[in-house]
């Protein structure tokens, strides 16, 4: 994935660069390079999509659910390879620019392997159900060094079973898949974020005022979301599917020549917004740009999450939040951070994304 970034920008993270660096292979292009990304990861990734795991296209999550409450937790082995390959592609932080998470490929792609494994020793039907509810926790836990996040994602929204028997083996593959994931990644969260108080009382009461505009937000988000999958859906009906990517990723690029913060993943933005670093106007901008964002690259076809995104728009929400709350009272001054953290959580659990976020050092 990493290489896939270096090859698309040539930088580590695009979003993190100032203004429109050149790509240093493509100089004569200077930052317009950004606007064709899209559009040559989508001649990759379209065609090897179409061709051999259709089910590899979109988020990636509610795949993995159809195939646990349908298809009794089969999940063909071939996705996991086309998963890999179209989300280091498209994805935000490692590929062309896609405005998408890496939660939905990681869960669908340990899924799949858990479906291989268990179909391989032709465990019966139940078991394997189990089994891809390892995979989906074990690959959430050594992603974001999150172990206890793993276990209740993979019981609460795939299985939806807390038995005794199924939390054992849950906790056991997560537990396991974390001590690798430090083992090789380091022992740190996967974001950094700034010391956060609460500083009066009267603060929670604005908390469950920015809860409310949270789900307001995550509820457009999703509407969002899901008109712009059936437009392209409309606009593309009859024509070659493996094209679409294409021909929606010129579209895209515009957009991220307009605003390169939205080139990917987006987290040293995320990190930055947290920290104050941007004007309201501009936090608005962003909020606004990365549901657009979002819900282009997945309407298109690309190969991504949604749960990164909602932490984006979340600590986004909250960032601007805190913003006017500090303009209106300002013995909330310096707390910018406290309230995008908590857009940023009231956002994803909104948005039914019930995970734990990093490690943060809040206190009251």
């Amino acid at each position: 994935m990493a290489a896939a970034t270096v090859i698309f920008t040539g930088t580590a993270d695009y979003a993190a660069t100032q203004g429109h660096p050149a790509h240093p292979w493509l100089p004569w292009l200077g930052g317009a390079f950004v606007i064709f990304a899209p559009v040559v990861g989508g001649l990759l990734y379209g065609p090897l999509v179409n061709r051999f795991a259709p089910e590899a296209r979109g988020h990636g999550v509610p795949e993995v659910m159809y195939a646990v409450t349908k298809r009794g937790g089969r999940i063909p082995g071939k996705v996991a390879i086309v998963k890999s390959l179209a989300s280091a592609i498209t994805i935000g932080s490692s590929g062309s620019g896609g405005s998408v998470g890496r939660e939905g490929p990681i869960v669908q792609i340990g899924s799949t392997l858990g479906s291989t494994l268990g179909r391989a020793v032709r465990m019966p039907e139940s078991q394997l159900r189990t089994l891809v509810a390892c995979g989906a926790a074990g690959a959430i836990a050594a992603t974001f060094n999150a172990p206890i996040a793993g276990v209740f994602f993979a019981l609460e929204l795939l299985l939806r079973d807390f038995a005794a028997r199924s939390f054992g083996i849950v906790v056991l593959s997560s537990v396991t898949a974390s001590i690798v994931g430090r083992s090789i990644l380091g022992d740190h969260p996967f974001l950094t974020l700034p010391t956060c108080t609460i500083v009066n009382s009267a603060q929670f009461a604005l908390f469950a005022v920015l809860g409310l505009a949270a789900g307001l937000v995550a509820v457009g988000f999703t509407k969002t979301l899901h008109a712009v999958e059936d437009a392209c859906d409309w606009a593309w009906r009859g024509k070659s599917e493996w094209l679409r990517p294409v021909a929606g990723g010129l579209l895209l690029g515009l957009l991220l020549f307009a605003l390169p913060q939205l080139y990917g993943v987006g987290y040293p933005v995320l990190e930055k917004g947290v920290e104050g670093g941007y004007a309201l106007g501009f936090v608005a901008l962003l909020l606004v740009g990365k549901i657009v964002a979002t819900s282009l690259t997945i309407g298109i076809g690309g190969s991504g999450g949604v749960f990164a995104p909602s932490l984006f728009i979340g600590a986004m929400l909250g960032a601007g939040f805190g913003q006017v709350s500090w303009a209106m009272f300002p013995v909330f001054a310096g707390q910018t951070g406290t309230f995008a953290l908590v857009g940023w959580v009231r956002s994803s659990q909104a948005l039914g994304e019930h995970r734990s976020p990093p490690p943060s050092s809040c206190s009251n």
